[in-house]
């Protein structure tokens, strides 16, 4: 019975910082626009690397490894 005592005001706390965590993320226009957000990966509007970014992001990935 006193676990109850503790789980009940720590449930309905993290209840309620979650939901004060979606009404800020609505507020905030996360879910505004999401037709174009789908199609975003489809863009290639990234510049080609050049030969020292080219090089570097190879050593990176050799470290990793």
């Amino acid at each position: 019975m006193t676990a109850a005592l503790y789980l009940i005001p720590i449930s309905l706390g993290l209840g309620l910082l979650a939901l004060a965590a979606c009404i800020w993320t609505i507020r905030a226009g996360q879910y505004d626009n999401l037709e174009t957000e789908r199609y975003r990966i489809l863009e290639d509007d990234q510049a080609p690397l050049s030969a020292e970014e080219a090089r570097h992001r190879r050593a990176l990935s050799k470290r990793r490894t």
